[in-house]
């Protein structure tokens, strides 16, 4: 193994390392928590930064795996239909709802940045919400408006934190990580 396979590794373990503990940090401190799950979203901090990091295909995996490790530590928010749902329905629900929502996030670096404005992070919550939107329409049987108000909430929220901090973050530690 290559060293900077190995370099990519131990990052891609930090990334999700700092992940679960900023999605724990934020479940804890309850900022725009939602009653059905979904509240102001910490760890989407490290898997930008993942993401804009490691380049799209690692950052991608990143997401991914965060996705395993908030079924791990209880995170994760699955509904449990009364009503028959067939198990097909439920497997699409949690698709749109973890995987696909919080995969997209590693998709941000191929969007380009317009000066201090950062597209990709823009284009990724935007597209998260819109399938939370969707699933919030289908699965939980809630009006278009009332899904997105309901999940606007704490999407529009983590965008603006993410918009701050990212951009902060990432040109602070570039000079560290490019040695």
């Amino acid at each position: 193994m290559k060293n900077n396979q190995v370099k990519d590794m131990a990052y891609m373990a930090l990334y999700l390392a700092l992940f679960v503990v900023l999605d724990w940090l934020s479940n804890q401190i309850g900022l725009f928590k939602m009653p059905q799950g979904g509240t102001l979203g910490l760890g989407i901090i490290a898997l930008l930064m993942a993401a804009y990091h490691l380049g799209w295909k690692k950052g991608t995996a990143v997401c991914l795996l965060s996705v395993v490790l908030q079924f791990m530590t209880g995170q994760m928010y699955i509904v449990q239909h009364s009503d028959g749902f067939p198990l097909f329905m439920i497997l699409v629900q949690f698709l749109m709802e973890y995987p696909l929502a919080f995969g997209i996030y590693g998709l941000a670096p191929l969007f380009p940045n317009a000066g201090k404005l950062w597209t990709g992070i823009i284009v990724t919550n935007l597209i998260r919400l819109a399938l939370h939107v969707i699933a919030g329409t289908v699965f939980w049987a809630t009006p278009w408006w009332g899904s997105f108000t309901y999940n606007a909430f704490y999407m529009i929220p983590t965008m603006i934190v993410c918009l701050i901090v990212v951009p902060v973050l990432t040109e602070r530690i570039r000079p560290a990580v490019h040695m």
